[in-house]
């Protein structure tokens, strides 16, 4: 239970900071969960039943478009992850939600939340500040996809979460850019050549990377 807290009281610190009765609350309806990599979370046609927390670990959203798997969202430690339309009208998603790493979440069940959010006032803000932060974050993904070519696509990576760039397969890195991986080799190397004093991140060993 005190893990819970704890966890409880960082979704407080990073998204809205809520009285002890407020952590309280929500530590009791959080459920843990661990998943080895590769381990499906949810699958397409499920219904998004959980807003996820990141405790530790990696977990990425994707889809098949012409039967091309496209990466859309990486969540990592501090992090959420939801499928927002399908958890909102609790219908089946067309979002598949995998864990890239052996991963701790804590889901936020949505039955429980909503009846929360008709009692406590502060649970009722901090899911509308988590909605806020997830939809902000997808209007900049989407408006750069729209406005960026691929080597300002790579920089906004780069200069905003490189744990991605640290930690998530290439050609995983490649589809979220909307570029084929050669295409992403190409800008990356680029960006080496103009900038000889950076740091590679996909370079550095995993063993380092984990402890940057």
């Amino acid at each position: 239970m005190d893990k819970i807290r704890d966890v409880a009281r960082e979704i407080a610190r990073i998204y809205c900071r809520l009285s002890l009765e407020g952590i309280n609350a929500l530590s009791e309806i959080l459920v843990p969960f661990k998943y080895a990599k590769g381990d499906i979370v949810m699958n397409e046609g499920e219904v998004c039943g959980y807003m996820y927390f990141v405790d530790r670990g990696m977990v990425r959203q994707y889809y098949y478009k012409n039967g091309r798997d496209v990466t859309e969202h990486f969540s990592y430690e501090g992090r959420i992850v939801i499928c927002i339309e399908s958890f909102l009208k609790q219908e089946p998603s067309r979002l598949i939600i995998e864990a890239l790493e052996n991963s701790h979440l804590y889901g936020i069940p949505y039955r429980k939340l909503q009846l929360l959010c008709d009692t406590n006032k502060e649970i009722e803000l901090l899911f509308r500040k988590i909605l806020e932060h997830a939809l902000i974050s997808s209007q900049i993904y989407a408006d750069s996809q729209r406005f960026e070519n691929a080597t300002e696509r790579y920089q906004r990576l780069l200069e905003n979460k490189p744990e991605i760039l640290l930690r998530a397969p290439m050609v995983h890195i490649a589809s979220y850019l909307q570029m084929s991986p050669e295409t992403l080799s190409r800008v990356r190397a680029a960006h080496m050549s103009e900038n000889p004093d950076s740091e590679d991140v996909s370079e550095i060993p995993v063993s380092i990377k984990k402890n940057k």
